[in-house]
């Protein structure tokens, strides 16, 4: 089909999220999404585009004392029945209008309007941000091109609803194991069921009382709770294993070392196997770039609950905060939508920071 994302539409980050939400890009299948963007880009004079897979790059190189960086993932989870995209008044309805195809329209707009930042900008528009991690855009990038990361600071635009959400919980994913002996169960005593066993698990799961910690006036609140348990092989055997996955959030005062041993003391006796884990990130409130985009905000920066790619970028020394016009809560929900006044001041602020002098 034609590329919709026409000059007429890149125009408008309203027309443009429109656009791109009728895209179909579940994660793993954003080769179509990427090659509109790309080509989008490469018609425009003053970027400099390139491409790994299907997270695509642009740049300006215009000699500016700083390079910022713009990112937003292509991908989303599959459609709840909300394809193609709808409009309600004064919200467009959708999957992926909040996570995060609205981020992704305002640095796609910027980028084809904006000739003349007064940073140079990359931008980033990349792949596999909803799973895991091994098919991560940015990471893929960080491992075959981390020249391409390179930037005095980095705004994601993921969905906070209009206001700066800080830094990222870290999060962890581990199996805790309980185990015992198979038998038929017509004598059962003659076994020990490991999913009776899985009970102490839950009891130590349902007395957790989770951290509130304060950093640089931004309130994490950690979260530690079972999300899938597996056990059993047939109605008449007596079970030799439960596993009991859980989920843990961390506050960024804790490095993923110390979040594992978190876990490991909470769940002491049991096998604890580790699965999963990433890094949080600090709110990164202090650099003078940072303080210059919170300006440009104008209302009080608050935690990310969650964790998002800002880890990426902190992990490397970058400063980075989280931005976008997208409603967090409406996030991979069957009625996901994004207001359209919401839209079109994310595109003000981020052409105001972006033109100051």
């Amino acid at each position: 089909m034609p590329n919709p994302l026409t000059p007429e539409v890149l125009a408008d980050p309203v027309a443009l999220t429109r656009a791109l939400v009728d895209v179909e890009s579940v994660s793993r299948n954003e080769k179509d999404i990427a090659d509109y963007v790309t080509e989008a880009l490469s018609r425009v004079e003053h970027l400099s585009v390139t491409r790994l897979g299907n997270t695509v790059m642009a740049r300006t190189d215009l000699g500016r004392p700083y390079r910022v960086v713009l990112a937003g993932h292509l991908d989303t989870v599959p459609p709840a029945g909300n394809l193609p995209s709808r409009l309600d008044g004064d919200r467009i309805y959708g999957c992926g209008t909040s996570d995060m195809k609205s981020g992704v329209a305002l640095a796609l707009h910027l980028a084809v309007t904006m000739p003349e930042p007064r940073y140079d900008v990359t931008y980033f528009f990349y792949e596999a941000e909803e799973i895991d991690a091994q098919y991560n855009g940015l990471n893929l990038v960080a491992h075959h091109h981390p020249d391409w990361l390179a930037a005095d600071f980095a705004v994601l635009l993921e969905p906070t609803y209009g206001v700066i959400e800080a830094g990222c919980q870290g999060t962890l994913r581990a199996i805790v194991r309980t185990t015992g002996r198979r038998a038929h169960s017509a004598r059962s005593w003659r076994g020990i069921n490991a999913i009776h066993a899985a009970g102490e698990v839950l009891r130590r799961l349902q007395e957790y009382t989770a951290r509130t910690v304060t950093i640089d006036g931004c309130t994490y609140r950690e979260g530690l709770n079972a999300v899938r348990i597996s056990g059993g092989i047939a109605g008449n055997v007596i079970p030799d294993r439960c596993d009991i996955e859980v989920n843990y959030r961390f506050a960024p005062d804790r490095s993923e070392e110390q979040a594992q041993a978190h876990v490991r003391e909470v769940f002491q006796g049991f096998e604890v196997e580790v699965v999963d884990s990433a890094g949080g990130a600090l709110p990164g409130l202090a650099a003078p770039l940072a303080r210059e985009f919170l300006d440009a905000v104008g209302a009080a920066p608050v935690a990310k609950l969650g964790w998002t790619d800002v880890a990426r970028f902190a992990a490397l020394g970058i400063p980075a905060l989280n931005f976008g016009p997208g409603d967090p809560m409406l996030a991979h929900a069957p009625d996901e939508h994004v207001e359209i006044g919401k839209i079109r001041d994310g595109a003000a602020v981020l052409r105001r920071w972006l033109s100051a002098s």
